[in-house]
């Protein structure tokens, strides 16, 4: 029997989350890199990578949006450099800094080739000018290797004259029309030139400002001309952008930026648009456009407030939807976190307009977006979220839709697993983020460990870290543990051998001191007084707080490496596990201070555990073999082995409420949730064919007994067993319900039961409010999407404080336009775009309205206008026929002769009020004004 239950994809739900380098293991912070040098090759497809994954994103024709459609994960370490073949859209190379390239078939999800030994870390890989079966890649200094993976004869040869340079190499670049033509960008800011035929020249054309220093200033980007045999753009991070002429060595333009803080991190030419070409930022979301006749950018927009990693311009754009389509939702436009920037409105350079054309946008903190620039909006963002290694995952203790992840990359993100989108992010630069725990209960906060910054405690609600630990110096805090039955002591355990217990204001309550580095502890889930650690030194250790003294009640030695993490029983008393580099899980029993089953099975050191909270005999463990290992321990059978994730798996949990669905994270960029129910499928049945007690729930020693059927013995299938008692009649519709909402995957179960609550016929007011985020019945459908309007506008924004990515007032407000658009409710929409100061949106529709509201609207902007002494008042005056404001308005600035023009053209009658329709909206609009003007 499989243990998780397997539709299209091999998990429930899959957060996609790029990841790196992780604890214990050496990496680099490569973060995304688009599709090769020739994307428009690839088609209806673009790809990027995250550290260790190769993500494939292809175009729906039926819904005219781009999907994901694969993950191709076989590196083992940081993936440095892609690239389409220009020749066969379904060829795709990467390597990576294990020295490993590889071949991959797109269309069939393999590797077709695998090059094990590339004699250095590939910096740059790119498809031979002059071989369909050919890849070119380089290292450091050289030199450029060419491998000939299809040919009858396939081997690595060395290119005759790209080798010893003087400086390391960034990336390099074959010219695609000009046979042979390659160029090289160097750290020092110079370029490396080969063509047949013709003198090599090497280290040239470094910028002028660098000449005879030795500043080093990497080449950031290189693209050749696709007009000209010679004529190259390459950027250099701190110096700028240079068009230079490759045959005479020298610079044709030099492209000045509008701020000394700007800096160019990738650039790529817009291929409908000849001359013209896009830069973006490396500190900020900035998107520069720029044409190779003039020195200053052509227009920009701040896409994002996160630099970007790199770019490139897709030759075709989608289709244009059909008229009377409906718009895509708000989802495929908005960042997931939410911290993306709106889509810019109109620059003042108004007589540019860029070509259609989609710039496939990957940015520093790990965002993938397609980005129209014809009609400059998203038609694609996701904020992947994590951009290094995933370490751990908790759900909230009082909200199992609810999940907290901790990074590589110096950040906490919290996920909906309902929408799966991100909803909070913690403020960052934390360095490494290796534990994270939630406060008990309902408290809302939740406590990091760092790398270098000491332990925090973030306060999701208020979007801040309220409080510090620096009680481990310099050292890195590897796990920390809030207590689950005391809300004001926390654990700590550090690389200087500490295991440390405080209270949330930082008083230290005891130092357990450690003979090395300490890198896990859990607190009993029975008594509150009791802890236990994993230490270096090979040892599990238990700890009493409610004594003075400073030593273990016990030491638990047999593992035969560093012990990482610990974890009690929540069902059975005195009972721990241990994971360990040794590859085993040990059960410890404390009161018989004995080990009573080693878990032998994993090939590579321990990292997750995890205890099931109504089962108590099941404990599942993730290794750094990459799978995911579930365990009988009556026995210690090993019940099913997982190997869907493709690197280590460093952290798994559930939620008490839903204890048959568990997360996992690991490596591979993936957080994955799974579901436990196949393993309990007897419990099941039992429920449905309305079997006693006695075979659903039982106490832990009944279900202990070696090859007994599974029972419930947690306290949620106990709590479900009291209320049942209580009631009296018919009892099966609500133990149904009570049940599916415990063995059911997020975001189905409880939706699905508000809607049988619905149809037969019950009292909508009780309906919890959650149901209008799930699918709705029709009738509800206008009259919830109407109340999410109005809440958007009624908030005090003035004390709305949603954290880090909260949206702003505008957003909100928009949002709330964008809804009341499309329930028909225009006079609402109106009001609402003209507090947002859109008043050109608002008067476009207005007339939907009638004529005499549009009337209305036309007479407050003018008023509007005049105030602010602005003649663009005038055309509204004289389209809604109001002369005698208009008269004023001129008579009062003195411009006698105007008035006077304006009193005759109205005489003559070339000046009249339009005539208002008698037909007016036929909704249950009525003048609004008041309730949006604030």
């Amino acid at each position: 029997m499989r243990l998780f239950k397997r539709t299209a994809k091999p998990s429930i739900l899959e957060l996609n989350l790029p990841d790196g380098s992780g604890l214990d293991r050496a990496g680099s912070h490569n973060l995304l890199t688009p599709d090769g040098e020739d994307g428009q090759a690839s088609g209806d497809r673009f790809a990027y990578c995250a550290t260790l994954a190769i993500y494939i994103y292809q175009l729906d024709q039926q819904y005219n949006e781009f999907k994901l459609r694969s993950i191709m994960s076989e590196h083992k370490k940081t993936i440095t450099a892609i690239s389409w073949c220009p020749d066969n859209p379904d060829l795709f190379a990467s390597a990576s800094a294990d020295n490993l390239l590889i071949i991959w078939n797109v269309a069939e999800k393999k590797a077709v080739a695998r090059l094990d030994n590339t004699k250095g870390v590939p910096v740059s890989v790119s498809w031979c000018w002059n071989s369909a079966d050919g890849v070119a890649f380089v290292s450091q200094r050289g030199p450029l290797y060419i491998w000939d993976y299809g040919g009858s004869d396939p081997g690595v040869t060395v290119h005759k004259e790209a080798h010893s340079f003087l400086s390391d190499i960034c990336l390099f670049r074959w010219h695609p029309t000009k046979k042979g033509k390659l160029v090289f960008g160097h750290t020092d800011g110079s370029l490396s030139v080969f063509q047949p035929g013709s003198k090599s020249q090497k280290h040239v054309l470094r910028p002028e400002s660098l000449e005879g220093t030795d500043e080093e200033d990497p080449v950031s980007a290189l693209e050749w001309d696709l007009l000209s045999a010679d004529y190259l753009l390459v950027s250099n991070l701190h110096n700028g952008i240079r068009l230079v002429d490759s045959e005479g060595l020298a610079c044709i333009t030099s492209f000045c930026f509008p701020s000394a803080a700007a800096s160019v991190q990738c650039l790529a030419w817009v291929p409908s648009a000849p001359g013209m070409f896009i830069t973006g930022d490396s500190q900020v979301g900035v998107l520069r456009v720029w044409n190779v006749s003039r020195s200053t950018p052509l227009d920009s927009f701040k896409l994002k407030k996160t630099g970007f990693h790199a770019l490139h311009v897709l030759n075709s754009p989608l289709a244009k939807k059909a008229q009377g389509s409906c718009s895509p939702s708000k989802s495929q436009h908005t960042s997931s976190t939410s911290e993306a920037v709106p889509p810019p409105t109109l620059s003042q350079n108004r007589a540019f307009s860029l070509p259609p054309g989609h710039a496939v946008c990957c940015f520093m903190d790990g965002g993938v977006g397609l980005y129209d620039m014809g009609a400059k909006k998203w038609d694609f963002l996701r904020d992947l979220g994590h951009v290094e290694t995933i370490f751990d995952c908790k759900f909230k203790p009082d909200d199992p839709n609810l999940l907290a992840t901790a990074s590589f990359d110096g950040t906490i993100k919290i996920w909906d697993t309902n929408t799966l989108t991100a909803v909070y992010t913690s403020p960052g630069n934390e360095g490494v983020v290796y534990s994270l725990s939630w406060a008990p209960g309902d408290l809302n906060c939740i406590a990091g460990a760092t790398s270098r910054n000491g332990a925090f405690i973030w306060d999701v609600r208020k979007g801040k870290i309220i409080t510090r630990f620096n009680e481990h110096g310099k050292n890195g805090i590897f796990c920390i543990s809030w207590s689950h039955k005391d809300s004001k002591r926390i654990a700590t355990c550090s690389g200087d051998g500490f295991c440390i217990i405080r209270t949330i204001d930082g008083k230290i309550l005891h130092k357990y001191k450690h003979p090395a580095a300490v890198f896990g502890c859990d607190w009993s889930q029975n008594n509150k007084d009791m802890i236990a650690t994993g230490c270096e030194d090979k040892n599990v250790r238990v700890y009493y707080l409610a004594t003075s003294s400073d030593q273990p009640l016990k030491v638990f030695t047999g593992h035969l490496a560093k012990v990482f993490h610990v974890r009690w029983s929540p069902l059975r008393e005195g009972i721990l596990c241990s994971g360990s580099d040794d590859g085993t899980v040990r059960i410890w029993d404390y009161t018989q201070d004995a080990c009573i089953n080693v878990l032998s099975g994993h090939t590579a050191p321990v990292r997750g555990l995890m205890w099931n909270t109504e089962v108590p005999y099941l404990l599942i463990s993730g290794s750094w073999d990459y799978t995911i290992r579930v365990w009988d321990t009556r026995d210690g059978t090993c019940l099913d082995t997982v190997y869907d994730h493709g690197a280590d798996v460093y952290g798994l949990t559930c939620h008490q409420n839903r204890p048959f669905t568990m997360a996992s994270c690991s490596r591979d960029s993936t957080v994955r949730l799974w579901s436990l129910t196949p393993l309990i499928s007897p419990l099941l049945l039992n429920i449905l064919t309305e079997q006693p007690w006695e075979k659903i729930i039982g106490n832990t020693d009944t279900a202990m007994v070696p090859g007994s059927p599974p029972l419930l013995c947690g306290k949620v299938s106990r709590d479900i067993k009291q209320e049942l008692d209580k009631l009296s009649g018919d009892v099966r519709a609500k133990k149904l319900r009570w049940f599916s909402e415990c063995f059911s995957p997020p975001g189905g179960s409880s939706n699905l039961w508000d809607l049988v609550f619905v149809i037969n016929g019950q009292d909508d007011s009780l309906l919890p409010a959650s149901y209008s985020k799930g699918v709705m019945h029709m009738k509800h459908l206008v009259k919830f999407k109407t109340s999410e309007a109005q809440e958007l506008t009624i908030v005090k924004m003035s004390k709305f404080g949603g954290g880090i990515g909260a949206p702003s007032k505008e957003e909100r407000l928009k949002e709330a336009a964008e809804i009341h658009l499309r329930l028909g409710q225009i006079q609402r929409y109106c009001e609402l775009m003209v507090e947002l100061g859109q008043w050109e949106k608002a008067l476009s529709v207005a007339p939907g309205v009638s004529m005499k509201y549009w009337k209305k609207l036309m007479q407050r902007r003018a008023d509007q206008l005049m105030a602010e002494d602005n003649d663009d008042a005038i055309p509204y005056c004289i389209a809604t026929g109001d002369i005698k404001k208009l008269i004023a308005f001129f008579t009062s600035r003195g411009q006698l002769l105007e008035a006077l023009l304006i009193a005759q053209g109205a005489c003559e009658g070339n000046i009249r009020s339009p005539q208002s329709s008698s037909i007016s909206h036929t909704t249950n609009d009525v003048d609004n004004r008041q309730q949006y003007q604030r």
